[in-house]
């Protein structure tokens, strides 16, 4: 860990989604003062409805809870032991989503939007900073997130002379629970599978024949779509959030092997029939009075998904609090311009947190502003915070972000894009387990288990080394 002069000046946060908030609260829970800016409800966005700090503008799942067998689990664990406050309002306002992690959206926003205001040490200012920050901001965290206003974008590619990658994503709708008809739709979570908050039977069903899914195929390639503005007819899709149209274009059967899949669950309306394909929708709200439509993202015009959605069997009444919609995200070429503080090579003040950095999901985002937070407030102190270890979740993702997962082929390096947290990113085991405690050889299937359980155990046993060896120092000094 190097060492400079302490800084007394405070750290300025520019966007307060979910990697701006979390920086936030790592700066200010590491004792530096904080000015966090956030330019709604003076500059609404396409996609943001309200003034809330950490507003979920798409999905209301942080995905997998699962610590043991899934990298986002094992991410959230991270998250939890270096004091998240994304985890700690997600904790607090979960909903029941099988083995999911899903959140009341109005209270998680609202608990972030309180204990950040309630801090003494952060300053929140309704502002937006159209350019780039004054130069007497010595320590700056950009976490504008996908939809970061022009001006700002603008002066981010003239500084580095890097045009500025992007891609759609896309908005599911959200139906009023009391309008789906439970004569034809069921509760189950697939494979009765029970989560945080969660009873293994999550989910609201609505089962399809092959005649019913064909139609419904049908009327989603014939449905009225958004056109796209010239800027924008280039620009590619993430592959993780695809538009439900999108997917129907990439063949017939698609969908049935994506979000429609028909497994692990029965219809107890019909239990000897088994569904062609299934939609599920996941509870939205704490109330349990809103659903969202489980990998239903859409581009379709509202009309058309009025029309089309109500196709679904069960959903034939469907009252919409939310039709899907369609907004373009940006993502900075981050293994070129950001070093492994997450600095700008160009400009090394300016820090870039959150999912304009390359990664993708509201958990990925909210654990690189927290990785940036702990920097940031690293420096404050006049020190160099070191890097997580590469085999933990937080220091796989940062080694995506910042060139680690690039290998070179034939035709020179790969192209980035932007990542979910996954075991792919995870150095090797030094060894893989054959064999179960009782001294049995493991079958196929279970060794991947034992593989996935022995690269979260190191993660966490490696993660909890790095607080010890560093962030204590850090925090003593």
């Amino acid at each position: 860990m190097s060492v400079t002069k302490p800084s007394p000046d405070p750290v300025h946060i520019i966007g307060a989604g979910l990697a701006g908030s979390e920086a936030a609260w790592q700066v200010a829970s590491a004792g530096g003062r904080v000015v966090l800016h956030e330019m709604r409800p003076q500059r609404m966005t396409e996609a943001h409805r309200t003034d809330g700090l950490a507003e979920l503008v798409c999905s209301n799942s942080f995905r997998s809870d699962d610590a043991a067998n899934n990298a986002v689990g094992l991410l959230h664990a991270e998250m939890r032991r270096l004091g998240s406050l994304i985890m700690r309002a997600a904790d607090a306002n979960q909903v029941p989503a099988g083995g999911a992690l899903a959140v009341d959206r109005e209270g998680f926003s609202a608990a972030v939007t309180k204990a950040l205001n309630d801090h003494p040490l952060i300053e929140i200012r309704r502002e937006e900073i159209a350019g780039l920050p004054p130069a007497d901001w010595r320590n700056v965290i950009v976490a504008t997130g996908p939809l970061t206003s022009a001006p700002l974008a603008d002066a981010i590619r003239e500084l580095t002379d890097e045009s500025a990658l992007a891609f759609f994503d896309a908005i599911a709708p959200i139906v009023h629970k009391d309008s789906i008809d439970m004569s034809v739709a069921w509760f189950q979570s697939r494979y009765d599978k029970v989560g945080p908050g969660g009873t293994g039977a999550d989910y609201i069903n609505c089962p399809m024949t092959k005649e019913q899914y064909d139609a419904f195929v049908d009327a989603l390639l014939a449905g009225e779509k958004v056109d796209f503005k010239d800027w924008e007819t280039n620009t590619p899709y993430f592959d993780g959030c695809l538009p439900v149209e999108v997917m129907a274009e990439r063949g017939r059967e698609t969908l049935r092997h994506g979000p429609m899949k028909p497994v692990g669950l029965t219809n107890p309306h019909d239990p000897t029939t088994k569904p062609y394909a299934i939609v599920q929708l996941r509870q939205d709200n704490k109330l349990g009075t809103l659903y969202n439509m489980v990998g239903f993202q859409t581009k379709l015009k509202h009309g058309a998904q009025q029309r089309v959605f109500r196709t679904i069997p069960g959903l034939e009444q469907a009252e919409f609090a939310r039709l899907g919609g369609l907004h373009r995200n940006t993502f900075l070429n981050s293994p070129k311009l950001l070093d492994s503080q997450l600095r700008l090579r160009a400009e090394p003040r300016l820090r870039f947190a959150g999912q304009m950095t390359g990664c993708e999901g509201y958990v990925e985002s909210a654990s690189i502003g927290l990785l940036t937070g702990l920097c940031a407030a690293a420096d404050t102190r006049g020190h160099s915070l070191a890097p997580p270890p590469p085999t933990t979740a937080l220091g796989a993702l940062l080694g995506h972000i910042t060139g680690g997962h690039i290998e070179t082929i034939d035709t020179g390096p790969r192209s980035f894009q932007p990542m979910n947290i996954n075991f792919g990113l995870f150095p090797p085991l030094s060894s893989v387990p054959t064999k179960k405690p009782d001294g049995t050889r493991l079958r196929r299937n279970e060794k991947t288990v034992a593989k996935k359980q022995a690269m979260s155990a190191r993660a966490l046993a490696d993660l909890d080394r790095w607080i010890s060896d560093h962030l204590h120092v850090a925090a003593a000094a």
